[in-house]
């Protein structure tokens, strides 16, 4: 995530990154109120950076810890700071953990 470098994003772009169906990010888009894609006049979805890390914090909220969307909903309107902290910090374990597993991989086939 830390490697947005375009301007714009469509929704299939967005939904690979996330690992999570487009229509999911429809879903979201629908029930969260900080999500506000532009569309062109065929109706594409065109998605932000800004955007994108919304999308990613209520995806932290939800799938990670679980909660359900209204919840989610409550802790980003109540703690948007903290929320993209915890978000960024467990995205980071987790290209850690997939680098070491590869590293293992490679180690693996040298054997």
């Amino acid at each position: 995530m830390d490697s947005l470098n375009k301007k714009f994003y469509k929704i299939g772009e967005v939904a690979e990154m996330l690992r999570v169906p487009q229509s999911t990010l429809r879903f979201w888009e629908k029930q969260f109120t900080v999500i506000h894609p532009t569309r062109n006049d065929r109706g594409t979805r065109f998605y932000t950076p800004a955007d994108i890390d919304k999308i990613a914090q209520i995806h932290y909220l939800v799938k990670f810890r679980g909660m359900k969307l209204d919840a989610a909903q409550e802790e980003l309107r109540r703690n948007p700071e903290g929320v993209s902290r915890q978000n960024r910090a467990v995205r980071r374990l987790y290209s850690i953990r997939e680098r070491l597993e590869s590293l293992l991989r490679s180690l693996d086939s040298l054997r």
